[in-house]
């Protein structure tokens, strides 16, 4: 780990650069850890797929305490594992619709489109970290075999709800907002409420299920949902 001063306020933890659950659970694991701390020192932790920058008041404490803390935390048993957090599911429809490039995806890997909905919503995915906007989860775990690159061009607007593919990620848009991932489905949940307790439906560290639904039922969930 590479310990990385960003900024006279903040630390950045350089556990490496490739995106793998063995490094990304050592994320968490830091992150989980100094959040269960509560240490008012802290103002805010960025967990990534390989680091993890640390924000605090320098008037209250230095780098080099900051460093003395998270070494000690170290290969603790402080962090709350993202293995024994819940399975977050979100109901997604595959339709033609929504999913634009579910042929593309299913040509680029040759398969069927049927197999790219089957094998999307078998695996459980670990939620790395939120950016791009607010909301916005970067979802781990998707099988080798659905990998596909971005668009060569983005679309100028992508409708909230829509679920995406993106070289070995996978995610939800949580707004309408222009965006470049290849889209496979959309889901009528809303991912992300400001005038909510908790806005943001994903956090770091939670795992992820897509459920596949048909057109009558994601029509029904997103009237329910006012």
């Amino acid at each position: 780990m590479k310990v990385i001063p960003a900024s006279d306020s903040s630390l950045l933890m350089v556990f490496g650069t490739a995106i793998s659950p063995e490094l990304q659970q050592r994320v968490l694991s830091l992150f989980h850890a100094l959040q269960a701390r509560q240490d008012s020192r802290i103002s805010n932790l960025h967990p990534a797929y390989g680091s993890l920058l640390i924000d605090f008041d320098p008037l209250q404490v230095s780098h080099q305490e900051i460093a003395a803390l998270v070494e000690s935390l170290s290969g603790t048993d402080d962090a709350v594992a993202a293995d024994n957090s819940e399975v977050v599911e979100i109901p997604v429809c595959y339709d033609a619709e929504f999913g634009p490039d579910l042929a593309d995806v299913a040509a680029y890997n040759r398969i069927s489109i049927d197999d790219v909905v089957r094998l999307h919503s078998s695996s459980i995915y670990y939620v790395c970290f939120l950016g791009f906007t607010a909301g916005f989860a970067y979802l781990g775990g998707l099988l080798e075999v659905l990998h596909t690159p971005r668009l060569p061009t983005p679309r100028r607007m992508v409708a909230a709800g829509s679920v995406g593919i993106a070289g070995a990620q996978t995610g939800v848009y949580p707004a309408e907002t222009p965006g470049g991932w290849r889209l496979v489905g959309r889901t009528p949940l809303r991912m992300f409420d400001p005038q909510a307790e908790m806005p943001t439906r994903l956090q770091p560290g939670d795992r992820v299920r897509f459920a596949p639904i048909d057109r009558a039922t994601f029509e029904r969930i997103w009237q329910e949902r006012g």
